[in-house]
């Protein structure tokens, strides 16, 4: 199957599905956790500092109350997850706890990265967990997350954590091979695609059609969390769960799945956060000479570039800007609250410091943004 070249892994995140973890009836297969722990407990002995991501609390949820199968809605999932999550921790636990591995748990909901304070408590815990040779366990909070603060299918969430923890490799462990040009299930023609060098518009649109895994996240959720990992400079690994020792094997350096390289273009630790982990609480619509000076000359959002606000937020909380076509063209840290930024559009600094009874800063300063080389509309 031939070789690929990995960076030197120092902290490695591996990302686990539901699916991978389940049986046909949607219960928690013990021998697939019991394989994974095994091989975590092997990659150890090379990569001491490993943090485990891992789904499956709600199938733990469904055999211990008894259902004949997964529930649909969201009050009995998270019932399931509550029931569950005891029982997931505790298998794991047990099953670590054989090679010597203490296990500590981590839960999030979106709410926990997109809050800067929080964030950074979230990054010192990893720290000193892993400095204390303890594996992080993390999940979604399922039992109080709602819709507007969900992950999804823990794909996101795991490469916000690989970011979080400085990691080298996130290895998302899923129910299909890796990346296809094509719906394998339908196209005979369809190729797996061993390397990615970025993740592009076009690329995420491949993985729309070719479908795949089951999840609630699927491939779509892969690329997304490859391209916040890549954007840190962190490469990702999309291979079969299943597949006897596959972790061990993807470090060798063996052609499993899909490498999505990271990106050399790294973003600095702030700036990563502003476009990937702070939920926008605002949209700012920009004229096209502001959009031409953000995108080309590197410049500040001034109030005389901008045509519209919408939403209600405050100054430092983060806001999209779109342009007046609603092409997404960057994220940043506002500096005016929405009542402020109302009030200014369109005006030139000096009317606008005028307008606040003072002076009058960037609406959003160029430190505190980061453009976004993608269309979020998919035009």
């Amino acid at each position: 199957m031939g070789e690929r070249k990995l960076p030197e892994v120092k902290t490695l995140v591996v990302k686990v599905g539901t699916y991978t973890l389940s049986d046909q009836r949607g219960r928690l297969d013990r021998e697939q956790v019991r394989s994974l722990v095994d091989q975590i407990a092997m990659v150890r002995a090379r990569v001491p500092r490993v943090v485990l991501v891992s789904s499956g609390a709600i199938a733990a949820g469904v055999e211990l109350m008894g259902l004949s199968e997964r529930p649909r809605d969201i009050p009995t999932l998270q019932a399931a997850s509550s029931v569950g999550q005891g029982l997931l921790v505790r298998t794991y636990a047990d099953l670590f706890a054989a090679h010597g591995i203490l296990v500590g748990q981590v839960l999030f909901t979106q709410y926990d990265f997109a809050h800067r304070r929080q964030y950074l408590n979230a990054r010192n815990t990893f720290r000193k967990l892993l400095e204390h040779g303890v594996l992080p366990l993390v999940n979604e909070n399922d039992t109080v997350a709602v819709e507007e603060i969900r992950f999804g299918d823990n794909d996101r969430l795991a490469a916000l954590v690989a970011v979080l923890t400085g990691a080298n490799l996130l290895v998302m462990l899923s129910d299909v091979e890796g990346l296809y040009s094509g719906d394998p299930r339908r196209d005979r023609e369809a190729r797996l695609i061993h390397e990615v060098k970025e993740v592009t518009p076009e690329l995420t649109r491949v993985a729309g059609r070719a479908g795949g895994e089951h999840s609630s996240g699927g491939m779509r959720a892969k690329l997304e969390a490859a391209r916040i990992a890549n954007a840190a400079g962190i490469g990702v690994v999309v291979a079969p769960g299943r597949e006897p020792r596959v972790l061990e094997r993807v470090l060798e350096g063996e052609r499993l799945g899909t490498y999505f390289h990271p990106s050399p273009r790294r973003l600095r630790s702030q700036k990563h956060w502003i476009a990937y982990g702070a939920t926008p609480r605002g949209t700012i619509v920009v004229d096209d000479g502001a959009r031409e000076a953000l995108l080309s000359g590197g410049k500040s959002l001034l109030p005389a570039g901008v045509l519209e606000c919408r939403g209600d937020f405050g100054a430092g909380d983060a806001v999209e800007v779109v342009d007046a076509r609603g092409r997404t063209i960057a994220r940043g840290i506002c500096g005016m609250s929405s009542l402020e930024v109302n009030r200014v559009k369109g005006l030139h600094t000096r009317e606008a410091a005028w307008r606040l009874g003072g002076e009058c800063e960037e609406v959003i300063h160029r430190d505190y943004l980061v453009l976004l080389d993608r269309d979020d509309t998919g035009n």
